[in-house]
């Protein structure tokens, strides 16, 4: 166990939470720093300030006054917890704290000067929910989102509802009035809003959603011949998500008469700048040049990046954010995706949506398909969730639903059910997950050492081991080693202890190199060619890239992965590796997560304890963008 390290210059409240692991010395530092350049010494206020930094450390936009006590030990991956209870610790009253805050420099100003470094937002009227503390940077980008959504929901783009019903029919087989396809819906939207959200689980057609969106869109255009060309932008959080979407768009360009498009991350699309007084090329004052934005995999877009987008939109683009909100959130601060499906809607009903839809899709009362009160109130605001899973169904799908509904006795029910499609084991049941490794790694050999690239992915994809922690008894890197030890008892591993690289060694990239076409999060398999060399083959489409293994700017040998890094993958099998229950970062988004990687088999491997936990348990992110507004906040101005 790897002790705390603890901020020698805390005191009082500071030293006793950084001690028992609730703050780490990084929290009590910038605490005291803005203290000292505040003038503020109540241990009170010092003591929100780290725990609004915590907040931020662990993916939160604020901290909600009211629920400090929720923060837990924290979740360390690279240790193990104080084994400190934090509800026995001496948490000091939370309106004392409240009352401090606001009467404080930090928040109103004082004779340290101007700066307010800290904002609190007052409980919203007629709820529950308390007072936010935020640090202000990430009131600002908040409030940037509210702001330019709020602009841009406040009027629609013009459209001729005859072109666009016409190209919908065209695009998704049938007539209009035949079925309320929520894809179909997704185009209509795109057409008739500013910005549009496609939510949706794996497998229920977002890529293929936004290809169609994209023909639409193009078709609307040249239906006048003295409009330009559609610019169009397709980006990603990740190099690896946005390669996956510039395929996967490229695939369906050819039927539906798309130009080849090539898709980028956000830091590339918004121009990052390093070492410039300006991150970004493109901001507030000098906009994007397109007329379309395609963001995949939303849910991966932290508050920090997504404000950076939106002040970079030109008034009259559209932007279309896709992706899983019920999937694991960005690293960093925010679950923007999340917070935009469930929050309030806004903007006014566009009748041009209604008379392209028809009567009969916009009633949503007459077919399988049907759409609710609130799904209707949702598509006002250019939001729409897809919820036809077309990639895995059967029992997979019922364990999903299960577990992002919260219904712990039904998954474990399914899960005990055993089958072709689920299976439990106890942590030291390891001899399936063994055979499996096993199979996959001959498999993934002997197509490697026969040159057939495509062949060794394929079979890469056949089975994946997926860990919750890094460290630890239930971490990957234990995990990673015994499976690499079983490979290589079966068979499967190098031919020397001294080579760097072998046929059938699976690969994972760190660190992205876009001049080669190499993408952190990237996974490939090490295949001898004819002619004796090596080469390093990567999924790009249905031809695999074959670069030379020293290209990389970095990469690991891979037999099992976080689940944070599997999203945007499938497998065959994952076999999932759960922590014990008191572990924090076991939560349904993340057991949800790993679940919908499998396409055929889902393997969990933990207690009925840790099921039950990681389906109680959801991350808690604070923010603001839920709310239905946010009032001037104490330190505005």
């Amino acid at each position: 166990m790897t002790s705390i390290q603890v901020a020698q210059r805390g005191t009082g409240l500071l030293r006793i939470f950084n001690e028992a692991g609730v703050l780490s010395a990084a929290d009590v530092h910038v605490a005291l720093r803005l203290g000292r350049l505040g003038r503020e010494s109540s241990e009170e206020v010092l003591f929100a300030t780290a725990l609004a930094v915590r907040a931020v450390r662990s993916g939160s936009v604020c901290l909600e006054l009211y629920r400090m006590r929720d923060i837990g030990v924290d979740a360390d991956e690279d240790r193990e917890a104080a084994g400190i209870d934090p509800a026995a610790l001496p948490w000091p009253d939370i309106e004392a704290v409240v009352a401090a805050l606001r009467v404080s420099p930090l928040v109103v100003g004082g004779p340290g000067g101007p700066l307010t470094p800290l904002r609190v937002v007052p409980a919203e009227a007629g709820s529950d929910a308390g007072p936010l503390l935020y640090l202000d940077r990430y009131f600002q980008q908040e409030q940037t989102i509210r702001l330019v959504l709020t602009e841009r929901a406040a009027h629609h783009p013009v459209v001729d509802p005859d072109i666009v019903r016409a190209e919908l029919d065209r695009l998704f087989d049938g007539p209009h009035g035949i079925a309320t396809d929520r894809q179909r819906l997704a185009a209509a939207l795109a057409a008739t809003h500013w910005t549009t959200v496609v939510a949706g689980g794996p497998g229920t057609g977002k890529t293929h959603t936004i290809a169609r969106i994209l023909a639409l869109l193009d078709a609307h255009r040249r239906a006048d011949p003295k409009a330009p060309a559609l610019r169009i932008a397709l980006a990603a959080p990740t190099g690896k998500a946005a390669a996956r979407l510039q395929e996967a768009v490229r695939e369906q360009a050819g039927e539906l008469g798309l130009p080849e498009l090539t898709a980028a991350t956000l830091h590339r699309l918004l121009g990052w700048q390093r070492g410039r007084t300006t991150r970004f090329r493109y901001h507030e004052f000098n906009r994007l040049p397109y007329d379309v934005i395609v963001v995949d995999e939303t849910s991966m877009v932290s508050l920090t990046m997504m404000a950076s987008l939106l002040a970079a939109l030109r008034p009259d683009t559209r932007v279309v954010l896709v992706g899983d909100p019920d999937q694991l959130a960005s690293v960093d601060a925010g679950a923007v995706l999340a917070d935009l499906v469930a929050g309030p809607v806004v903007g006014e009903p566009n009748p041009i949506l209604d008379r392209i839809l028809g009567d009969r899709a916009a009633d949503g009362d007459r077919d399988a398909e049907a759409l609710s009160a609130l799904e209707r109130t949702r598509l006002r605001g250019g939001i729409v969730r897809l919820t036809r899973g077309r990639r895995f169904g059967g029992r997979i799908a019922e364990l999903a639903v299960a577990v992002r509904a919260g219904d712990a006795d039904t998954a474990l029910e399914l899960l005990r059910a055993g089958g072709p499609e689920l299976s439990l084991c106890a942590p030291d049941q390891i001899r399936a997950v063994r055979a499996d490794v096993v199979a996959a790694a001959a498999a993934v050999t002997s197509a490697a050492l026969e040159g057939d690239a495509a062949g060794a992915l394929t079979a890469l994809e056949s089975h994946r081991l997926l860990c919750a922690h890094r460290q630890g008894p239930f971490g990957v890197e234990r995990w990673d080693r015994m499976a690499a030890e079983w490979a290589a008892a079966g068979g499967a591993g190098p031919e020397s202890a001294l080579a760097p690289w072998y046929p059938g060694q699976p690969l994972l990239v760190t660190a992205n190199d876009h001049e080669a076409r190499i993408y952190n999060g990237d996974t490939g398999v090490i295949v001898r060619l004819p002619d004796g060399s090596l080469r390093a083959a990567l999924q790009r489409g249905s031809t695999p890239y074959l670069v030379h293994p020293t290209q990389f700017p970095s990469v690991v040998t891979v037999f099992a992965m976080t689940i944070h890094r599997s999203q945007g993958s499938q497998y065959d099998t994952v076999s999932v590796v759960l922590p014990e229950p008191e572990s924090t970062l076991l939560t349904r988004e993340l057991l949800y997560t790993a679940i919908t990687r499998a396409r055929r088999h889902v393997r969990v491997i933990g207690t009925d304890e840790s099921i039950r936990a990681a389906i109680a348990r959801r991350v808690l992110r604070a923010s603001g963008l839920s709310r239905r507004g946010v009032q001037e906040p104490a330190g505005a101005g």
